[in-house]
């Protein structure tokens, strides 16, 4: 196809959650779009951040619209973006630079191959690297989690599956770990219970709740393991024999320190049990921990990028 002329940016209000949404519109069809974040974005070593997600473009206009992008955030105060980002961590965000062999799973994020050959023909490079990795063999046993289990049951920490039972006050639990948890990681943004909430109920009716841990101190949470069915799997025809570890997390205390490879451990067990054969450790940032972790058990099968430009 041939580079269109006759075509213009407008604002829309279509997407809510962004603080602006912008469409290329040739013909009346919409042939590229984009969103802005930039009024309650992290900062970053001294930057002013903007956030750029929501991003379809047909091929030919993507240098437009990623220029449109990125002076609108300068524009905007802003100098560094970084895309793409639907708002902050908790929603979809990293782009799937290589794809490997290994089929997709479910909840994992995709997008066409050649967008990051978009990026990267405006300057954009990486800014963190992400990775998922698979685990063929779930009867591992790394031999140094003994002596953290039996720490663990000393000091009064025990492990239980979720409770369907008792959804809201089990999501609330969940939720009062993950916001401490994750308050030091990358590009961290708090959310509200009930945004945090919603997401995970949604979810609910694809979980086996054996699959999904709580460690509680003296009845306290402290950590939790989501990991789900890979779905995608059915709706290719074939078995369902693999699992998605999709979030660790354990509170920020030294007490607490080998927690996270227990529950790993524990859950890839489980599901042995249950009948799975593998687990995808999914969407590891490469700096942390939890990547140290997966590569005891698991082999890469797919790696992510966030990008991000200097204004």
């Amino acid at each position: 196809m041939q580079q269109l002329i006759s075509h213009n940016f407008v604002q829309t209000k279509d997407v809510t959650d962004a603080d602006a949404h912008w469409q290329l519109i040739y013909n009346h069809q919409v042939i590229g779009q984009y969103s802005l974040w930039w009024k309650n974005t992290p900062s970053l070593n001294g930057c002013k951040l903007g956030y750029i997600g929501h991003y379809e473009v047909l091929d030919e206009n993507a240098t437009e619209v990623l220029a449109h992008a990125c002076n609108q955030l300068a524009s905007l105060g802003c100098n560094l973006a970084i895309a793409p980002i639907d708002g902050n961590t908790w929603q979809r965000y990293r782009l799937l630079t290589e794809r490997g062999v290994h089929p997709a799973f479910f909840l994992e994020p995709d997008n066409p191959d050649n967008w990051r050959q978009h990026f990267i023909e405006q300057n954009f490079t990486p800014l963190a690297n992400y990775s998922s990795s698979l685990n063929t063999d779930l009867t591992q046993i790394d031999s140094r989690l003994q002596f953290v289990k039996q720490r663990c049951e000393q000091a009064n920490i025990h492990v239980r599956a979720l409770d369907l039972q008792n959804q809201e006050q089990e999501l609330h639990r969940i939720y009062t770990v993950a916001i401490q948890s994750f308050r030091n990681n990358f590009l961290f943004t708090p959310i509200d219970e009930a945004q945090f909430i919603a997401q995970y109920q949604s979810l609910l009716p694809y979980i086996q709740p054996e699959l999904v841990l709580i460690a509680e101190h003296e009845q306290n949470p402290v950590g939790f393991l989501f990991a789900i069915p890979d779905w995608l799997q059915k709706q290719r025809g074939e078995p369902v024999n693999t699992i998605i570890i999709k979030t660790v997390a354990i509170l920020p205390k030294r007490i607490y320190a080998g927690l996270g490879n227990l529950l790993v451990a524990q859950c890839q067990q489980i599901a042995h049990q249950l009948g799975y054969s593998q687990a995808i450790h999914a969407l590891m940032h490469d700096a942390n921990p939890s990547r140290n972790l997966s590569s005891r058990y698991a082999t890469t099968i797919r790696r992510y990028i966030l990008f991000s430009k200097k204004l």
